[in-house]
């Protein structure tokens, strides 16, 4: 448990420093950072968000976005939340996957996550990235929301692995390629 929170302590610092708030150092990319930690460690790392979003003593401005929670929410505003139990029910795991997923697609994410005015300093941290699966992908989630972000650093909470070129949620998955974001946060 000693490394995970070490860890954590060098994402409190990474996300105050001018570097990282202004994306220095990433010729010329997208300022996304991936965070990857062990799905076991899930409850730690939501510990950590939910202190640092009270942490008032932070430099920066930090907007924590919960995907599944905007998940529910997008359902919400569908009005069909209710009706997802006995949808499954009746017609099985794979057809509510696949009318979920040709209702509800990044766009509607993105109008959720995005804000304005982007204000220097400000950073959006992605958390729920495993509850939220199979609904969304994070690399076209990722891909989605750049030309909004692309003043903002963005940083993602990630269960899984990340080698700079692959996503491996809950380390066991299929990989997604995703070759945009820079630093796994170690």
């Amino acid at each position: 448990m000693g490394r995970i929170k070490e860890r954590l302590d060098k994402v409190r610092v990474l996300i105050q420093k001018s570097d990282f708030l202004e994306g220095k150092g990433l010729s010329n990319e997208v300022n996304i950072r991936i965070f990857c930690y062990g799905p076991e460690d899930e409850m730690i790392v939501r510990h950590f968000v939910n202190q640092l979003e009270t942490d008032q003593s932070l430099d920066c401005h930090l907007i924590v976005c919960n995907l599944y929670k905007i998940f529910l929410s997008i359902c919400d505003d569908m009005d069909i939340t209710d009706a997802i139990p006995d949808m499954e029910e009746a017609d099985g795991s794979a057809y509510l996957l696949q009318e979920l997923n040709s209702s509800i697609r990044n766009r509607e994410f993105v109008d959720k996550i995005q804000y304005g005015p982007h204000e220097q300093g400000d950073v959006l941290m992605l958390t729920g990235v495993g509850e939220v699966f199979p609904f969304i992908r994070m690399h076209a989630l990722l891909e989605a929301l750049q030309p909004y972000f692309s003043d903002v650093p963005i940083l993602v909470m990630y269960p899984g692995e990340f080698d700079g070129h692959h996503l491996k949620l809950f380390n066991r998955l299929k990989p997604n390629d995703y070759y945009r974001a820079f630093d796994r946060i170690e």
